[in-house]
């Protein structure tokens, strides 16, 4: 008579290398740990991002995810346009907005 067969079923399994409730414990806690260290941090930045786009008014200076600054001159639906230069004008998405600047 060998020693597994003195050991009960479910205490083969996980002593022959079965999935148990350590293993699943890790993974749950793995996860959580991506959750906040990923996840949440990214969701704030981007809610911060939404609020600042719509509190832009007229005359706000602005710089663009692509580097441009320019003064906000107008607010349309989904877009702003932009005065980059005298008589240089722009239409942008409101979402390519990246930070407003301080005039100073």
């Amino acid at each position: 008579m060998s020693l597994y067969d003195k050991i009960p079923f479910a205490e083969q399994a996980t002593a022959q290398g079965g999935f148990g409730l350590q293993t699943l414990l890790i993974y749950a806690l793995l996860f959580v740990g991506m959750w906040f260290l990923l996840i949440t941090p990214q969701r704030k930045k981007q809610k911060n991002h939404v609020k600042m786009v719509q509190e832009l008014k007229a005359g706000d200076a602005v710089v663009t995810s692509s580097g441009i600054f320019g003064t906000i001159a107008s607010v349309k639906n989904d877009r702003f346009v932009l005065k980059i230069a005298e008589d240089a004008k722009i239409e942008i998405f409101k979402s390519y907005i990246q930070a407003k600047v301080d005039k100073k």
